[in-house]
């Protein structure tokens, strides 16, 4: 068994004199609870269907993802949590993101947020510290703190950590020596269909002893996919015993989520521009500001929160100026519009992908190559199956998107072809782990 040393000290978080404070943000909204402080408690009234070693509770449910670029992981995050709350289920849930921006997202019922301080991720894949005047380390240490303190106080049944098993910079560590010394929390893996080329995954997991990590303090493993388009136990040459834990839950339907959101204002027939956070997006929204659509067509752009504000404001500058242009900064659930959309030019990233599936639009992908290469090795997989188009990054110009607008295009024809009932079989899984976790304990009195 590795042993993981913890990097969190009792002293917790410090700041130069003239620094900022740092806390977390803690957002609650589960009815009948209150959280004072970092007790993130919840109670609720309704009876368990599952019988759990804690006095017959609610079934609790802790998400963790560390977000360090866009808002990939948190999305995918909470739209398990919005599946799980909506299914019989219903588990009080935390959810614990390093992104503050998703205290604007809509969360379920008996749901709380718990928004860790930033920290951000160079080009390089370097990560750094969001705050001036505060170290990597001291922030890494603040995090780890908090995460540990939010998990001893929330006591949950299941955690669910997204891609990174020891968390952004071993900040997971603690907690996860933690939770397995006190043996009560089934721990699971959750990892998108594609984490990056073979040979990088290979070289970090070994460098990081994530086989070992992941076979000491982890019960599970899901795959957000399906094998049939990328294989990762394949792809990266996982051990047996990491493959024997491994769970493929299919890709995630969007589509279940229309009938709980309101639908965006009714338009004419338009072209969606998509480039997620937006932090290495500029260019392409900027391209697709300046091509020619068909007659009749507008061209709609979803700029992103962290577009840098010099392109946000040459977008709004050229929105005044074209009629057929529309700029939205920032929608927290742009389903509907996706929905709407006649066709869809975007980037390449996991959650884009499932909308795009889901909705069955003539896509172009414009993937990202940096700092990671799987938004190219998943448009490639599925450009080769015909369910989407690819565009690489040298290619872009006004003239070559706007002959792609142009062409006749089809949409995709997936249904039998890609497995995308993921959203529906998790809440399955959990029940089903919950009933031998129960079926356990009580063996065992």
């Amino acid at each position: 068994m590795i042993r993981i040393e913890p990097s969190y000290t009792s002293k917790g978080f410090s700041t130069s004199k003239n620094g900022p404070t740092l806390s977390p943000i803690v957002i609650h909204y589960c009815s009948g609870g209150m959280i004072e402080g970092m007790n993130l408690n919840c109670n609720s009234d309704s009876a368990n269907e599952f019988c759990t070693s804690r006095n017959h509770r609610k079934t609790r449910i802790a998400l963790y993802s560390h977000d360090t670029m866009g808002l990939g992981h948190v999305r995918r995050n909470l739209l398990i949590a919005k599946a799980l709350a909506n299914s019989a289920l219903r588990p009080e849930i935390l959810l614990i993101t390093g992104a503050p921006q998703a205290t604007a997202f809509s969360l379920p019922g008996r749901t709380s947020c718990l928004a860790l301080p930033s920290l951000r991720k160079e080009s390089t894949g370097e990560y750094r510290s969001h705050y001036r005047g505060v170290s990597l380390r001291s922030l890494i240490d603040f995090r780890s703190g908090t995460i540990r303190t939010a998990i001893e106080e929330f006591d949950p049944d299941i955690l669910i950590v997204d891609k990174v098993p020891r968390g952004a910079l071993r900040e997971l560590d603690f907690t996860l020596e933690f939770l397995r010394g006190r043996n009560r929390t089934t721990c699971i893996l959750g990892l998108r269909d594609v984490l990056d080329e073979p040979d990088v995954v290979k070289r970090e997991w070994k460098s990081d002893s994530l086989e070992d990590v992941i076979r000491d303090y982890y019960d599970y493993i899901w795959i957000y996919g399906d094998p049939r388009i990328y294989d990762p136990v394949q792809e990266y040459e996982f051990s047996p015993s990491i493959a024997e834990m491994v769970t493929y839950t299919g890709y995630h339907d969007q589509r279940l989520r229309l009938s709980k959101i309101t639908k965006h204002e009714e338009m004419g027939p338009f072209i969606l521009c998509l480039v997620g956070g937006g932090q290495d997006g500029a260019r392409l929204v900027e391209t697709f500001a300046r091509c020619i659509p068909p007659p009749e067509t507008q061209c709609v752009i979803i700029a992103g929160p962290f577009m840098p504000r010099h392109a946000q404001r040459r977008l709004e500058r050229w929105a005044t100026r074209y009629q057929h242009l529309k700029v939205l900064d920032f929608l927290a659930e742009p389903a509907s519009l996706l929905n709407q959309a006649t066709r869809i030019i975007a980037m390449g990233g996991y959650n884009t992908i499932c909308e795009i599936l889901s909705f069955q639009k003539p896509a172009l992908i414009v993937p990202r190559v940096v700092p990671r290469r799987e938004q190219l090795i998943r448009a490639e997989r599925l450009r080769e199956l015909g369910f989407v188009d690819v565009l690489n990054w040298d290619d872009v110009t006004p003239e070559t998107l706007t002959r792609w607008l142009h062409e006749e295009k089809q949409p995709p024809q997936i249904n039998g072809k890609i497995d995308m009932k993921g959203l529906e079989r998790i809440p399955q899984f959990l029940s089903e782990i919950l009933s031998n976790t129960c079926s356990e304990t009580q063996s065992s009195i």
